[in-house]
């Protein structure tokens, strides 16, 4: 079984790129929704959360998103803390979740792959791009939010053209070219390159 990190950058698609891999009957972990939910139930996590921010980061038991963000994208060490603490949790889980896959190509979908060094345990990468506009636009519709606040989570990943430099596979999700060959492309590649 070989390990395939699918990132990209906010808006560029990758969930969507996931979603088309599932429905072809690919195995596919999604990190940053278990990352939600280890955060709510690991006792590791949440001891950790709390020494770091304080007993109000859980309110009636749910965390206090809206203060952790607000900590994290002000503070690069509390960022830099949250993910040494969830981020080797996170991994473990995907591990347990891939040894129970039966499939030859297991994908794990994760935002920042390249940033935190994690594509290293992966057997190759696919990254998801988009033109920054779409991107824009894509973000501001989703969450209803301003071009301001998209452009300043944007500031916390690499930029397209350095994760490009890392990455096995690039699939270009810009409304012009054909989703499903891309991907079946990097798939063919993927499959004879390991058997």
């Amino acid at each position: 079984m070989k390990r395939i990190g699918l990132t990209g950058g906010i808006g560029s698609g990758k969930s969507f790129i996931a979603n088309i891999l599932e429905h072809m009957g690919f195995p596919v972990y999604y990190s940053d929704s278990r990352s939600k939910e280890l955060t709510k139930s690991n006792p590791t996590i949440r001891m950790g959360l709390i020494s770091l921010f304080g007993e109000d980061v859980f309110i009636d038991g749910q965390l206090n998103t809206q203060l952790v963000s607000t900590k994290i994208f002000q503070n690069e060490e509390y960022r830099q803390k949250v993910n040494e603490l969830i981020h080797p949790i996170v991994r473990k889980d995907f591990e347990d979740w891939a040894m129970n896959q039966n499939s030859n190509l297991v994908f794990n979908e994760a935002a920042i792959l390249f940033e935190t060094g994690a594509f290293k345990n992966f057997d190759a990468t696919i990254l998801v791009c988009a033109p920054l506009e779409l991107k824009i636009q894509r973000v501001m519709k989703r969450e209803n939010c301003s071009e301001e606040e998209v452009l300043a989570r944007m500031r916390k990943q690499w930029s397209d053209e350095e994760k490009r430099k890392l990455a096995d596979f690039v699939i270009e999700n810009d409304e012009k070219q054909p989703i499903v060959s891309q991907i079946e492309n990097a798939l063919n590649r993927l499959i004879n390159n390991f058997n």
